[in-house]
């Protein structure tokens, strides 16, 4: 259960006097072992309450919870699942501002991939899973990263990298992200990667990858300062970050985060045979601004960041390839769409819940949030379509948005209702 999820539910599952929290801050130093299949941590929370309370909620996933503190004071724990309870010394009002101890241990997890026999360390979406966090993604905080890890292995990280500190056979590796983001963004990843470094358009761009060469690393994602060129312009916004960072790691479906993406090893020996298979690449690029930049309220709006990713990264396919590659991906966007409603599994964009999100409620996110963005493309045209995405970005850039948001920038760049288009896809209108 997410935080957000939690706090609805505050007044019949938690004590009345837990306190919504916003983070300011994580610091955290953390040491997987990569052969065990194990990591601990110490952390730093610093946050500030938005209600009065003596409690506050953490989402932990599986982590064990060695000891809380503030200062020098031991607090009590409990968990409800992958909540994680912490009683503070007594009630503070709202807009006390507090720092959180915590020492923490567990085991590899779906949010953090510990492949022994390849010596790869890599996080996927649920930083929880490896850092107790506040999963709301309204909650943005920055982040310190300190990533204690085998000497002979390559790391890179979120943020800007500070000088790492070797020691014996270990070495720290340092991140500080000082753009607040939500936690979901948080990760590194770590192996006997092939690193290749550049710069280009005033962005430093880093390639990773195991068993990969410098000149194949250079192939599969020789279009990505292009994309960033292409998704800044159509944006409106300069990319946020001063690196960014791509590596290929042994399995994973694809994962954005702070100025980096992760694909899969196997992906990238398919672009590498093709160079038209790069979509995924430009999905996760486009996330820096769609998703990472302007990011879902919560996630029953989480339409925001898949479906115009998904979009987008086909927009960037036809400015590369030409209509064709375009029109291939509405093709498949309104077959998918058309069995939505032909199995009884459509649902509006906007969801009325994100608990257990089926498959087809995935393609509900992704699929049909693209094809109603292609939809409203072709409603309102080239020249209004654009302005109003733009003004959408520019608008809630670093921020949280909804599907409102959208309608409005729409409406206003068009200067057409479009209250029966959103009603109609979205289920929500202004």
């Amino acid at each position: 259960m997410s935080l957000v999820a939690a706090l609805l539910l505050a007044g019949a599952t938690a004590p009345a006097q837990v306190a919504p929290i916003d983070v300011q801050h994580y610091r955290v130093r953390l040491q997987p072992d990569i052969a065990a299949g194990t990591l601990r941590g110490e952390e730093d929370v610093r946050l500030c309450l938005l209600g009065d309370g003596d409690t506050v909620w953490l989402d932990a996933g599986a982590l064990e919870i060695e000891s809380a503190s503030l200062g020098k004071q031991a607090l009590p724990t409990s968990r409800d699942g992958k909540t994680l309870a912490i009683t503070l010394p007594r009630a503070y009002r709202a807009g006390a501002c507090l720092t959180l101890q915590l020492r923490y241990s567990g085991k590899g997890s779906y949010g953090l991939q510990l492949h022994a026999q390849r010596r790869q360390a890599y996080t996927i979406f649920s930083t929880s899973q490896w850092m107790p966090a506040n999963d709301a993604p309204a909650d943005r905080a920055t982040l310190d990263l300190d990533g204690v890890l085998p000497r002979d292995l390559q790391a890179v990280g979120p943020g800007v990298a500070l000088p790492a500190r070797p020691a014996k056979a270990l070495t720290m590796h340092r991140w500080r992200l000082r753009q607040a983001m939500p936690s979901y963004l948080y990760g590194f990843a770590t192996g006997t990667f092939t690193k290749v470094r550049f710069d280009s358009d005033g962005i430093t761009f880093e390639l990773l990858g195991d068993g990969f060469d410098t000149a194949q690393l250079q192939r599969i994602f020789a279009d990505t300062p292009a994309m960033l060129a292409f998704f800044a312009d159509k944006a409106g916004v300069a990319y946020p970050h001063r690196v960014y960072s791509q590596a290929l790691v042994a399995d994973t479906v694809g994962q954005e985060l702070a100025g980096m993406a992760l694909v899969s090893e196997a992906y990238g020996r398919e672009v590498l045979a093709d160079e038209t298979r790069q979509g995924l690449i430009a999905h996760e690029a486009a996330h820096q601004w769609w998703g990472n930049g302007v990011t879902n309220l919560d996630w029953r709006q989480f339409w925001l960041n898949e479906g115009i990713t998904s979009f987008m990264a086909a927009a960037w396919l036809q400015h590369r390839f030409g209509d064709a590659a375009y029109e291939a991906q509405v093709e498949r966007w309104r077959v998918r769409v058309e069995k939505l409603r032909a199995d009884g599994k459509d649902k509006p964009l906007a969801f009325p819940d994100w608990t257990k999100p089926s498959g087809d409620d995935r393609a509900v996110v992704y699929t049909k949030g693209a094809y109603a963005m292609h939809l409203l493309r072709e409603q309102l045209g080239e020249d209004a379509f654009w302005k109003g995405l733009r003004a959408y970005t520019k608008a809630h850039m670093g921020k949280t948005a909804t599907t409102a948001d959208v309608q409005q920038a729409m409406q206003v760049a068009s200067g057409r209702d479009l209250s029966a288009f959103f009603r109609e896809w979205a289920g929500a209108t202004r």
